[in-house]
């Protein structure tokens, strides 16, 4: 594919990646893997440039252009070398016009610029689109330290026991510690929060929204095989992978339980003051993983917002209601809005003056409004908050 064509194709799926952020469809991810499915002339260098190109844009562009021409030609005035490209030939863009409508935003969009927790100042905003790292943990039940340092000689020991950082671009699927679950692919502040949550060795969990089960296979490898681990969510989908990823890894102490969204109790009722731990990894705006998922800004709304934070107080309710006294509710989002951490710690303990919070000792993260902030800039994992309390 010749560099306009290479331009052109990474304005139609902009185009794809617009439209799914905008009616609340598939990832820029899965949407790029079916774009190029349906362009198998594409190469692999042209695949690697479109990418390039287009989530070059998504990382620029706070608020989300009304199409993908409008994102690229934006992009000229910081990257004058694309002009040329835009030539008009066959399977190039048209040229570009004077009075053509332009993308033009700052990186954070305008409106949640302000609700940021106060420890995240430029430098921590300039670092949520860095690129980030491949991160893994070490199943401690299925192989050491010492069998993964000589399987990848270049991994670099993190701040947490059994946490790993290898070189971008590591291929793990293949290898024989990976396909007998001795590692798993996880972020460490995602580890982090699974510390937290085995550091009073419960023996009853329940993982509220476990979604594909990165923190329940977590605690499975941190807790004694004697402990039971109950992972819930409310999307079938993304529950099922939990299955394959516990037969990997042997975690004989979890077992799944579907929930029928607004209606859990059902599911739930027999657990009722019952468990030692329940976390609550709560659906959030995700504005800690832009490094990972830029376009997730291009989702955000004000209305979705508050409807997310609404979510979030009746799971952390949820929850709180099969904790038994002296248990733990470790609330956690990948998030750095206020609104969704220490706001919701705030409300949750005004309103349930029988809980109080729990400081954890861990290496990593700042202590922030009765929680843990966790930044790519300050620990170099994903953007985290999350609070440990007990019920008295």
């Amino acid at each position: 594919m010749t560099p306009a064509a290479r331009l052109q194709a990474a304005i139609e799926l902009l185009d794809w990646i617009i439209a799914a952020a905008r009616d609340n469809g598939g990832s820029a991810d899965n949407i790029a893997k079916k774009f190029f499915k349906e362009r198998r002339y594409a190469g692999s260098g042209d695949r690697r440039a479109i990418r390039e190109l287009v989530y070059t844009a998504i990382r620029r562009w706070g608020d989300r252009p009304e199409n993908g021409r409008q994102a690229m030609v934006g992009l000229v005035a910081e990257q004058p070398e694309l002009r040329e490209f835009f030539d008009g030939s066959n399977y190039g863009p048209a040229a570009i016009t004077t009075d053509e409508p332009v993308a033009s935003s700052a990186q954070i969009p305008e409106w949640l610029a302000d609700r940021f927790a106060s420890l995240i100042d430029e430098p921590e905003r300039k670092a949520l689109f860095d690129r980030a790292p491949l991160h893994v943990r070490v199943n401690g039940q299925r192989s050491t330290d010492l069998e993964v340092k000589s399987a990848w000689p270049d991994a670099v020991a993190l701040a947490l026991q059994h946490g790993y950082e290898l070189p971008t671009g590591t291929q793990l699927e293949d290898k024989t510690l990976f396909r007998e679950g001795a590692i798993e692919i996880q972020d460490l502040g995602s580890q982090a929060i699974a510390v937290a949550g085995a550091a009073a060795k419960p023996n009853l969990v329940l993982d509220l929204c476990a979604g594909a089960g990165g923190k329940t296979l977590a605690l499975s490898a941190m807790l004694p095989p004697e402990s039971k681990i109950i992972a819930a969510d409310t999307d079938r989908g993304r529950l099922s992978r939990i299955e394959p990823r516990k037969r990997r890894a042997s975690a004989r102490n979890i077992e799944t339980i579907l929930l029928a969204p607004g209606n859990e109790m059902e599911a739930l009722d027999h657990l009722k003051a019952s468990c030692d731990l329940v976390l609550v990894d709560a659906p959030c705006s995700g504005t800690g993983t832009w490094r990972r998922n830029p376009e997730l800004r291009w989702r955000m709304t004000p209305k979705r917002l508050a409807h997310t934070t609404e979510l979030q107080q009746r799971l952390m309710d949820l929850g709180s209601e099969m904790v038994k006294p002296g248990g733990r509710l470790v609330y956690a989002v990948c998030s750095l809005l206020d609104e969704e951490g220490g706001d919701q710690t705030d409300k949750f303990l005004e309103n349930h003056p029988q809980w109080q919070e729990i400081s954890i000792d861990l290496p990593i993260g700042r202590p922030y409004r009765k929680g843990t902030l966790l930044s790519p800039y300050h620990d170099g994992t994903d953007g985290f908050y999350f609070t440990c309390l007990e019920k008295l």
